[in-house]
């Protein structure tokens, strides 16, 4: 199973209620646990991340905030907010399609190594589903600013 392609498909979801294009998923034993996609816009909650909604639906199925032995396949880059999320939650593995386009001090990944924190989580990006992932977000964001013009 192509599980980028499942989080394609949450990012859409997200599209369909116009917000920011992002899906998650997280797998365990090859299975998809949970699935999320952004709901800041619906929910009026900056923290509604598709990242979070993700974590909070694997954590609810596993009983436990530990997702151990759990990878995330994520379409954009986490911000800081999902790395730190990610991090304590012990989720062993995580996958990007596309980079943050206002990244370039590689902060997603420095919390992700950082020696601060108990768990260490190793990433990786998917350029194959980079440039679908990327569409997604500028067309997204072009269609918002010419409507506001």
């Amino acid at each position: 199973m192509d599980f980028m392609q499942e989080a394609i498909k949450e990012a859409n979801k997200s599209l369909k209620k116009n917000e920011v294009p992002i899906g998650a998923v997280i797998v365990q034993n090859g299975k998809i646990i949970a699935k999320g996609h952004n709901v800041r816009e619906k929910k009026q909650n900056a923290l509604l991340h598709a990242e979070i909604v993700a974590i909070n639906k694997a954590c609810k199925k596993l009983h436990s905030w530990r997702l151990e032995n759990c990878e995330m396949f994520v379409t954009l880059e986490p911000c800081p907010m999902c790395a730190g999320a990610i991090s304590n939650a012990r989720i062993s593995k995580l996958t990007y399609a596309c980079q943050e386009k206002t990244s370039n001090d590689n902060l997603m990944q420095q919390i992700l190594s950082s020696s601060r924190l108990n768990h260490k989580c190793s990433f990786a990006q998917d350029k194959t589903h980079e440039k679908e992932c990327s569409a997604l977000l500028s067309n997204f964001f072009k269609a918002k600013r010419e409507n506001r013009l």
